[in-house]
């Protein structure tokens, strides 16, 4: 019978990488808000100690690392840390990413090489690291955060893309190897959302105008806006959540409508 308290993630440890700040500070905060632990990391001392600030901020005692999620002996370091300090880990959300806009035959190898690491390789080092601990516990959530580069390609981000898109099916395999154990692996797919990493693209021009990017998303997008970290809140609840149980494999796309809709007709 369904109960509102399946949506409550009281006393749950909560891994969210890369959050003290933009969409993962927007969905630690409302797993905190409904009950969860919360333990984040991030690559620079300044930034773990401005994510903890940022929580204190909201009345939530954050637990803060400091580690780099594509170093694999590092992760596993964190892992056993948050186990110890904290408790096994319940929910885990992959959000850590980079972004480097560069047209492909201009991109660096390296370069691609940077953005796959962060954004694919990362999620399955952070996963394979927490998966024992959930199987053990008998339960566990894995939310990988996706994009709307998982079904569509644009010029400049072919890296992202790729990337994105891999992790798509790093999802679904997850789900298929560790359903049986009781683990629920989805994706949130975010549509462009407005973080300090899109600032750029909504940059006022210089006689005032708005960015021709920014009047591209806005024109795109069925609802007229782009998204807020807050849009992404609900989704990432209900997939952390009990109601959601029986969900796995899926990528739910937060995007406004973006991908149901073809665009206006020129005028």
């Amino acid at each position: 019978m369904f109960d509102q308290k399946d949506f409550r993630l009281d006393g749950k440890v909560a891994l969210v990488t890369g959050a003290s700040y933009g969409i993962g500070f927007g969905i630690a905060s409302a797993f905190a808000n409904s009950g969860a632990i919360i333990c984040f990391n991030d690559r620079t001392p300044e930034m773990v100690e401005k994510g903890i600030s940022a929580y204190k901020d909201l009345g939530i005692a954050a637990h803060g690392y400091l580690c780099d999620v594509t170093d694999e002996n590092a992760v596993i370091e964190m892992v056993h840390r948050i186990e110890k300090e904290v408790g096994t880990i319940d929910i885990l959300v992959n959000n850590a990413g980079i972004i480097k806009r560069v047209p492909m035959c201009d991109m660096r190898v390296e370069d691609f090489r940077a953005v796959i690491d962060v954004d694919l390789n990362a999620p399955f080092i952070v996963s394979k690291a927490v998966i024992p601990g959930m199987i053990e516990k008998g339960h566990g959530k894995i939310i990988n955060i996706c994009s709307m580069m998982s079904e569509l390609g644009r010029e400049t981000v072919s890296a992202y893309a790729a990337a994105k898109g891999g992790l798509k099916m790093l999802t679904r395999n997850i789900c298929s190897e560790y359903g049986c154990a009781n683990i629920q692996c989805n994706g949130i797919g975010p549509g462009y959302i407005a973080t300090p990493q899109t600032a750029p693209l909504r940059e006022k021009q210089s006689d005032g105008s708005r960015h021709p990017f920014d009047q591209f998303i806005v024109s795109k997008t069925p609802a007229g806006r782009w998204g807020d970290p807050e849009d992404l809140q609900g989704p990432a609840v209900f997939l952390a959540s009990n109601a959601s149980n029986f969900v796995n494999g899926h990528i739910l796309y937060v995007d406004g409508g973006i991908l149901a809709y073809i665009g206006r007709q020129p005028e």
